[in-house]
């Protein structure tokens, strides 16, 4: 889903960026009145996490890929309004870095990707939530299925921009029907990851857990949570795992909305991005010749960045008033 500069017009572009920058300084202040100290560490971490993920690309059909958005699992795991900050620092991230995303796509990236996806899907949680068990296998149903389907959510918010700026003459059924059809199989992979995701950190720290804190802690696991520390070293291991080894396994064919432009005719309506020189561009580092020692450091980098930009940002919005279990007051946004 990361849209080159060009697919879509300037008009949309500055349309986008308005409605993007606008919910995300909303999401600023949300996540300023609820962001506790203890939940800062995990938004670091799963903007880490979501980075490294979105480096792997799977299989969903016949020269066709996917890969994690990651928004409704942020907004399960840390609210909705700090879901799409967590999401947001990552495409910004690799857009002015890694050369992924245009720089002019940045509001409709922005928009689709980080926030149509927590909003939307974190409105679809709430609602399985009240049709499913109140248990640890009704909460990971329901962000299973919550995942999935704010992957279509995103493919159809861009089928409208299209609608509105378009820059090919590629009817607007056309790529409504085309992007809903693959991203409902690439939906199924972003339910997978974001299924366990969230499954292992109910198991290690259910306290974290923003989607759940309305469930008595002994309905979720009557495990011991885990130390802050361990939960720490093992969530950046995880994202470094996935940068470093499991990305060299990422499938080499386009992603869903790259198939889409090429299958429709709007592909070449893309631009060169303004930072397609960079030491990372195309997550590969200038320089080193081995492609896997080469996607390893840029992956390597990509974790370091995104954890540290997304830390220190939410180390900043914390809630300083420090009240224990606050959040129990609060109403899910």
């Amino acid at each position: 889903m990361h849209a080159p500069d060009g697919f879509l017009n300037a008009g949309t572009a500055v349309a986008t960026g308005a409605v993007s920058a606008g919910t995300i300084a909303v999401a600023l202040r949300r996540t300023r009145e609820q962001l506790r100290d203890k939940q800062v560490p995990l938004a670091g971490i799963s903007a880490a996490f979501i980075f490294a993920a979105q480096m792997f690309n799977f299989p969903v059909a016949a020269g066709t890929t996917g890969h994690l958005l990651g928004g409704a699992l942020a907004a399960i795991l840390l609210g909705p309004a700090t879901g799409a900050l967590v999401v947001t620092v990552v495409v910004v991230v690799q857009a002015l870095a890694f050369a992924d995303g245009g720089l002019t796509a940045l509001g409709y990236n922005v928009l689709n990707m980080a926030v149509i996806t927590s909003f939307g899907g974190y409105a679809i949680f709430l609602l399985l939530r009240r049709l499913l068990p109140s248990n640890a296998t009704g909460v990971i149903l329901a962000t299973g299925v919550a995942a999935g389907l704010s992957v279509v959510l995103s493919s159809m918010a861009f089928s409208i921009e299209w609608l509105f700026g378009a820059t090919a003459p590629v009817p607007f059924d056309t790529v409504f029907g085309a992007m809903v059809g693959v991203h409902l199989l690439i939906g199924i992979g972003e339910a997978i990851i974001s299924a366990l995701a969230v499954g292992a950190v109910l198991v290690a720290r259910p306290d974290l857990v923003y989607g759940v804190k309305d469930l008595d802690r002994a309905t979720l696991a009557e495990r011991p949570a885990m130390g802050m520390r361990g939960f720490l070293i093992g969530g950046v291991l995880v994202a470094l795992l996935f940068a470093v080894v499991v990305s060299q396994f990422a499938a080499p064919d386009p992603d869903g909305l790259e198939r889409v432009a090429t299958d429709t005719g709007f592909i070449d309506s893309a631009q060169d991005h303004a930072f397609g020189s960079s030491v990372f561009a195309d997550y590969a580092t200038t320089g080193v010749a081995n492609e896997t020692l080469s996607l390893a450091i840029a992956g390597t980098a990509g974790v370091v960045i995104t954890l540290a930009v997304g830390s220190g940002l939410f180390f900043a919005l914390r809630d300083r008033r420090r009240e224990p279990d606050r959040d129990h007051h609060h109403a899910a946004v």
